[in-house]
């Protein structure tokens, strides 16, 4: 069984794939000034849409959203119907380090906990050229909350993922990308445990009746068990930090 198939399966019925809130999304938001109907944000890994939905309702500008799971974006369309905005958001299927739209094309580009893809600087980087002038960057990114955390934490996050690093030292590369920083905050638990890990816990058993208790989704089940456990034990050192930053000229 493929990992990416389980991946998705287990995640694809989730409001969110990954930690965050209606509540967070809209502190970014309150940072960025002047939207209006002429706006145009780019949602990347927009997984399936807790955030677009959220951003369409708070504003009057125009979404674009890409993932490279069409499962995702099936539900995603779904909810753009049922919430009767589809002449606000535009849902298409690309992937985030191979953009197709033309450069200064987006007022906003937006990314909750998906840039750690492709990695916080080359995101950056990347997607710099897609912002008009004066544009505005908001992202999540899993970061440090102390200078210094326990070895098991530790080694679990490098791990995981290399790039992470301290609120600091995030800040420090988004400027050395050619952004002004205008304002960070991290995720509450809720983000965490109410919106992200305690739904996939609900729905582990009947995942596990659907693959008829197969070995390879018990590990992969286990691992989550394990990850939402490292939360609980040592989520004062590290979490996603929301990071809003405007385009240099």
């Amino acid at each position: 069984m493929d990992l990416l198939e389980l991946i998705i399966e287990y995640h694809k019925d989730n409001e969110r794939q990954g930690p965050g809130s209606e509540e967070a999304t809209l502190k970014a938001l309150s940072y960025i000034p002047d939207l209006n109907e002429k706006t145009k944000i780019l949602d990347i890994g927009c997984g399936t849409g807790g955030q677009t939905i959220t951003l369409a309702k708070n504003t009057t500008a125009h979404i674009t959203a890409i993932d490279m799971l069409p499962q995702f974006l099936e539900k995603l369309i779904q909810k753009v119907k049922e919430n009767n905005l589809i002449d606000r958001i535009t849902v298409k299927e690309m992937l985030m380090d191979s953009l197709t739209f033309e450069e200064k094309s987006f007022d906003v580009i937006w990314s909750e906990g998906a840039i750690y893809n492709i990695g916080f600087e080359k995101g950056l980087l990347l997607w710099r050229k897609y912002l008009k002038d004066d544009g505005y960057i908001a992202v999540s990114e899993i970061s440090w909350l102390t200078d210094t955390r326990p070895d098991e934490i530790e080694q679990y996050w490098v791990n995981a993922y290399s790039e992470i690093d301290t609120i600091k030292n995030k800040l420090s590369v988004i400027e050395k990308c050619g952004y002004t920083n205008v304002a960070h905050f991290a995720l509450d638990d809720k983000c965490w445990i109410d919106n992200y890990y305690q739904p996939l816990i609900d729905n582990s058993e009947a995942f596990l009746k659907k693959y008829n208790y197969a070995d390879e989704v018990k590990d992969f089940l286990e691992q989550g068990k394990i990850e939402a456990d490292m939360y609980n034990r040592f989520k004062d050192y590290y979490s996603y930090v929301f990071y809003i930053a405007k385009k240099k000229q």
